[in-house]
């Protein structure tokens, strides 16, 4: 048996002997000491795991640390802080190499003079660390017979124990714990259950009924409509807005020139799955197939074909100038005026268009700005608001009901290690379906969400690669005996998921006469081996092809996952012909995971590499092609572009229900907004805890003259 690693460690537990280098670590920061703790153990862990990913900081103590020790590595990339690009594994530049070669001598000869002064040693390695960006392949010459290539005899990370200590090693990503606790879960209530306020409802949206049936100019009901949907009640009035839209498009009556009325029709009606021709829009250009100038002071206009552009398919390269052109005028509008409430409109959509946001969150910020509005209808706020806050009411129950299954499973106690993240796994489901009567569908997508980041964390951060593989073969073959080899953690994880698939299975078994079981383990199974591949890609220190990475990371955001559990939890006719579309990923799956996982990876890819793990989309990209950070981030855009345009298609030539496609693009839709600023799932900012209070916490004040 090897050496236990804590026995070998400068600073582990199983030290006798102190010597100068160790001394010199007990002066380095507990910060850095951490890190080349960490980064130590994990060469050891998986085949070929000889790749460190170091910032320059980090860099002259992995020096000093080569000195005392045996260090298996045959690549060390190095970054600075300011630009986390990673190259390909050759030498980008010989001069930087002869550089480090140099500095690399002093280093020796810096410690054969002066053993006892280790301190100094750190001081006379700033140039080292401020060296330009560089990929070096085995150039640093061994010291002596202080270390070699490849360690003698290396520890391999396992969950046996040695004579002194275990040997396991493991990663350690240090998540923050919730900042939405049980109790104050459980402790939320809302005054909008009561039922003065559900007939307030009922006769202010029977009062809408009667607008919606006597407006009769075209643009009126086309207005009404974009405020109903924007404001979140649209649903209420579903048949009745299938009937306006139905008479516009097939009468065809709608005859102007207004640019803005047009790109609303065009929006609309796209939006609703009928067939609308661009060719309106041809009226808009001049000559040369360019938008006229003269549009440039229809910033309505503008704004409102800006948005419509976004509904696109791929051969339709007329909305692809519309975007262009508006978008650049909007942007030179907003510069000049910043205080009105046009403004304010634009700013919004330049951020996010109207199409790729989430209809929850827009419902919530639009309450307020329609408040502002001149001419606004004061009945239909007043509904929106009522109607807003008695959903809330009912997402404060579902939210309390997974709390609670959330805390049975004990899996926040017994893995530590992993996000506690169920409020923002709830968040999500509101995103992906909003509709008051979708409760148990938001209950079983919750429970889906909560599970995949503990296991995401499992193979992410906490299992090494033995246990990984032991997991993975578990689910595949799913039963009860596949736990026998599990270690004590792992078992409490299967066992959770184990009995989520049994017990949802078995609601639709009763409910709806269908076996499910079969189509729910592959999802999971499929998951799993998509997270294993990545872990063994870490592990390997291997960057795999941008399409390599693409082929597995649409599975490995878990969004197959989730909507194949969707389309079995929604209210909706469930056909066995569908079931074979669902087994093999239909396009709308892949599509809608396709920008889950791009949207996260624009988002997470600096914080993830810092903290060691594998390349996302991006890296894959650069290492490919050669290209800087900022080319494969917009390359990784377009890419995001494309995909919606193909959903756009897909969506509306579905045969699935509109209630699944709808939570396909809003899944999609979700992942943009919940990565918009960063990583909302795991970092708890302030963006994302704001976005929670508002939709799940705070209602909206109603003053008392609407009361």
């Amino acid at each position: 048996m090897c050496q236990s690693i804590r026995n070998k460690h400068p600073f582990g537990p199983g030290v006798s002997k102190v010597s100068p280098i160790q001394e010199a670590f007990a002066m380095t920061s507990k910060r850095w000491s951490s890190k080349l703790y960490q980064m130590y153990h994990r060469s050891y862990q998986g085949l070929n795991s000889d790749a460190w990913i170091l910032d320059s900081h980090a860099l002259p103590l992995l020096y000093l640390y080569t000195c005392s020790l045996p260090v298996p590595y045959s690549v060390i990339h190095v970054h600075k802080s300011l630009d986390h690009r990673i190259l390909k594994r050759r030498p980008s530049n010989w001069k930087d190499i002869a550089r480090v070669r140099a500095q690399w001598a002093k280093l020796q000869a810096t410690l054969s003079e002066g053993g006892e002064d280790i301190k100094a040693s750190l001081m006379a390695l700033p140039k080292l660390a401020s060296l330009p960006i560089i990929s070096l392949t085995k150039i640093f010459p061994p010291l002596e017979s202080k270390f070699s290539v490849r360690s003698s005899n290396p520890c391999k990370a396992s969950n046996k124990i040695s004579n002194n200590s275990t040997t396991v090693v493991r990663r350690f990503a240090n998540f923050k714990p919730s900042i939405w606790s049980y109790d104050y879960i459980q402790s939320l209530s809302s005054e909008y259950k009561e039922e003065k306020y559900a007939e307030q409802g009922r006769v202010l949206r029977e009062e809408i009924r009667m607008m919606l049936c006597k407006v009769e100019n075209q643009l009126d009901q086309l207005e009404l409509i974009d405020e109903l949907q924007r404001l979140g009640v649209a649903y209420h009035f579903s048949s009745e807005i299938r009937s306006i839209l139905d008479n516009i498009c097939n009468m065809d009556t709608f005859k102007t020139t207004n640019l803005y009325a047009i790109a609303l029709k065009f929006r609309l009606l796209r939006q609703h799955g009928y067939h609308v021709s661009t060719d309106i829009f041809t009226f808009f250009q001049d000559e040369s197939g360019n938008f006229k100038k003269c549009l440039s002071v229809d910033v309505e206009g503008l704004l409102s074909l800006y948005e419509a552009s976004f509904y696109s398919l791929e051969v339709e390269t007329i909305l692809e100038e519309a975007r262009d052109f508006t978008s650049k005028i909007l942007k030179e509008y907003l510069n000049q005026n910043k205080d009105d409430h046009i403004s304010l409109l634009i700013n919004h959509a330049l951020e996010l268009p109207l199409h790729w946001r989430i209809p929850r969150w827009e419902a919530r910020w639009f309450n307020s700005t329609y408040e502002r509005k001149q001419n606004m209808n004061a009945t239909l706020l007043h509904f929106a608001k009522l109607d807003f806050n008695f959903v809330q009411a009912i997402y404060q129950d579902e939210l309390k009901y997974t709390s609670r299954w959330w805390k049975r499973t004990s899996l926040v106690k017994k893995l530590s290690f992993s996000r506690d993240r169920l409020m923002e796994s709830f968040i999500w489901t509101v995103g992906a379906n909003f509709k008051p009567d979708l409760g148990y569908f938001r209950k079983v997508m919750t429970k889906i969400n909560s599970l995949v980041t503990t296991i995401d964390d499992v193979y992410d951060v906490y299992g090494t690669m033995e246990e990984l593989k032991l997991f993975t073969e578990a689910v595949d073959r799913w039963n009860l005996n596949a736990m026998d080899n599990l270690p004590h953690y792992m078992k409490i994880c299967f066992l959770a998921l184990y009995n989520f698939v049994n017990d949802t299975a078995f609601e639709t078994l009763q409910q709806n006469g269908y076996y499910i079981t079969p189509y729910l383990k592959k999802v999971w199974t499929d998951l799993c081996k998509s997270y294993y591949i990545e872990a063994k890609w870490y592990h390997n220190g291997y960057t795999p092809s941008f399409q390599e990475y693409i082929e597995n990371a649409w599975i490995s955001i878990s969004a197959p996952v989730v909507l194949v559990h969707a389309y079995f939890s929604i209210p909706h006719l469930l056909k066995k012909e569908d079931f074979v579309y669902l087994k093999e990923y239909t396009s709308i799956i892949q599509l809608s995971a396709v920008i889950a996982r791009l949207a996260n990876d624009l988002a997470t890819y600096k914080r993830e590499n810092e903290i060691g793990d594998v390349p996302k989309s991006i890296q894959c990209y650069m290492n490919e092609n050669g290209v800087s950070e900022a080319e494969a981030c917009e390359y990784i855009k377009s890419i995001m572009y494309t995909t919606w345009k193909k959903m756009n298609k897909e969506t509306n030539n579905s045969f699935f229900s509109r209630n699944f496609t709808d939570t396909a693009i809003n899944l999609a839709r979700m992942a943009l907004c919940m990565y918009q600023h960063g990583d909302g799932h795991t970092i708890q900012d302030l963006k994302i805890k704001n976005h929670i209070l508002s939709l799940i916490i705070q209602p909206i004040p109603i003053i008392c003259a609407e009361k």
